[in-house]
Parts: structure tokens; sequence; C-alpha cells
């Protein structure tokens, strides 16, 4: 959605009524932004390096780089916007938060210290993904989109960061009535994966343990992968790659030994939610954009291609062999 030039002059008169000072930073930040907005990319010479306070803006505004003058107009008018709304209190935004997350059943929410993180919570089933834990996770990426926090995090409970689709998820279909639930499953599927592709700020796998299926193939849509050294991926023909051979194909960012996993990727997370949140959405924005209609496109194509395998007899009996064996045990 685009801020219209009305919007855009009226958050600029807003910014004069602010009762309070919003400190350098965002003073910088609205700067740039205002001048990306009105002017585009940065035209001025470099000022002196003892010029501190020119040589400051200068370097914020040059910062955007290419940045179109329309986005730069939206988050000049968001950046306000979340300026005008800040006298809300810690204190009154705590019991919503609480609230929500009192509706996941198959997920653990919480938001701390410019942190939100959602955590997979079905560890007696290895945090197998059902049907309910799909739209959890959207409901849940979709709230950490709009929250105060810097950066969101995905991880799993126990030993699995996730084992892939729970197969059970096809349980108890009515006759004549499995084309309407794989349709539907391939809709869920596609919002599922629709909502990491658009997800605005910097989003990081902390992938704990294995991961399988889909928690594998979702891994390039995260700014960041970091990995315990025993997690393993499951790919195509049964293939298991250890951490480190993911990291070595760029699935995984970066390896950690698993004695220490927690302890060095927290406080890595930990240090990246001080850095400034407006920019850190701009950079991801910039990235994105020239990516996001090629992503969804690819996204729609493997959900049609999907419906029709998980019609097909061969994906049929390998699920209802799978079942049997599972009820056998």
């Amino acid at each position: 959605m685009r801020s219209s030039q009305e919007e855009f002059e009226n958050a600029v008169n807003q910014v004069e009524l602010l009762k309070k000072d919003p400190g350098s930073e965002v003073k910088l930040k609205l700067y740039a932004l205002y001048k990306q907005a009105t002017e585009g990319p940065c035209n001025m010479p470099k000022p002196g390096v003892f010029d501190f306070i020119n040589k400051a803006k200068w370097d914020a505004w040059n910062a955007l780089g290419s940045l179109p003058k329309e986005t730069a107009r939206q988050s000049y008018v968001d950046l306000v916007s979340s300026l005008s709304s800040s006298s809300t209190s810690s204190s009154q935004v705590k019991p919503v938060a609480d609230k929500k997350q009192q509706e996941y059943e198959n997920l653990v929410v919480t938001s701390e210290d410019g942190i939100t993180k959602i955590i997979l919570n079905r560890p007696t089933k290895k945090n197998a993904i059902n049907t309910q834990m799909y739209q959890e996770i959207i409901h849940a990426l979709k709230a950490a989109s709009k929250d105060d926090s810097v950066i969101t995090v995905l991880t799993g409970n126990g030993d699995y960061y996730c084992s892939g689709n729970d197969l059970t998820n096809f349980n108890d279909i009515p006759p004549g009535r499995v084309e309407e639930k794989v349709k539907n499953s391939a809709v869920m599927l596609r919002d599922f994966v629709n909502s990491f592709i658009d997800f605005p700020k910097p989003l990081i796998a902390v992938v704990n343990g294995p991961a399988m299926g889909i928690s594998v193939t979702i891994l390039g849509l995260f700014d960041a992968v970091y990995a315990s050294d025993r997690a393993i991926e499951m790919l195509i023909f049964g293939k298991k790659l250890t951490a480190g051979e993911a990291c070595a194909q760029g699935l995984v960012t970066e390896v950690f030994p698993d004695s220490t996993f927690q302890k060095e990727v927290w406080a890595r997370l930990k240090a990246y939610s001080k850095l400034p949140p407006n920019s850190m959405r701009i950079s991801k924005q910039v990235i994105r954009n020239t990516e996001k209609e090629k992503l969804h496109a690819v996204n729609a194509e493997e959900c049609s291609v999907l419906q029709e395998r998980l019609l097909s007899d061969e994906c049929i009996n390998a699920a209802m062999n799978f079942l049997s064996r599972k009820a056998k045990l």
C-alpha cells in the first residue's frame, strides 16, 4: 500500500507536533527519508569529516541508495505514525500480546528485548506441522510483522527443529471430499509460504535439531539460518545433509557447536535486536522487492503441482502405508 501525497504532507506536519523528542537517530532517519521522498537519491557533495552534523545527515541519506521515492514516502509516513502512537505504555501493550499467546495450541510466542520468538511446540511429535499449526504460524507471523520487535526468530522446542508435515492431516477425510481437502491444503500451503515471502522484518531460523520436508524448503526465505552441528536436513531422494553440508550449499548461514549453540546464537540475536529497526526494514524491503514477484509466482506454481501430486495414486498409497505402519507401532 502506497501513501498519498496528502498523507505524506500530513506526516511532515505531524512531526512538528510530537510531544516527545524522538532522539537524534530517529531524526536522522526522518531527514533521510524526507530527502529521498522529495528529491530522490542523495545528490549532495559529501561534507568534510569535521562537519559532524551535515556529515551525519549525508550518511543517513546516502545509505538509502536508490530507494524509490514512493517507498521512502511510505516509510516516512509509517515511522511518523509509529512515533505518534509510541505514547502507549508497554504495560498497556503486554496484556494484548499475552491474550494472543493463549490462542496458540501448537506454538509458544514471546516478545522481549526487541525479539519476537515463535517456537514450534509439539516436541512429542518432533514438531511436525499439522493443519492447525500451519494456521497458527501464519497468524503469528502476521502479528509479529506489526509488533514493535526488531527481529523475529523461528525455532523448535525439544530435540527437533521440525519433522515436516504431519501426515495425520489427511486422516478422517469424509468420502467423496478428498479433492476438496487437497485443494484447501494447497491454498493453505500457498498462504503459509507467502507469509514468509512477505514478512517485512529480519526473519531468522534457529535450527536447534533435525529438520525435514517443508521446514527445510522454506529456509531459503529466511534472512539468516543458524544451525546446531547436530542438525540434519532431509532433502530429495531421502538424502540426509549435515548442517555443515547444508552450510556449504548456502542453505544455512552458519553452524555452531551443539554444546554452545543456544548461548552463541542468542547472544548474537540480542545484538541484532539493538540495531535501528526502520533501517533494517528498509534494507530488507529493497533487497526483497526485486525478487518478490518471482517468489510468489514460483510458490503458486509449486502449490498447483503439489495439489495434482497429492491426488495421485503414488502419493495416496505412500501416505496409507506410512499411517498403517504407525498404527502397528
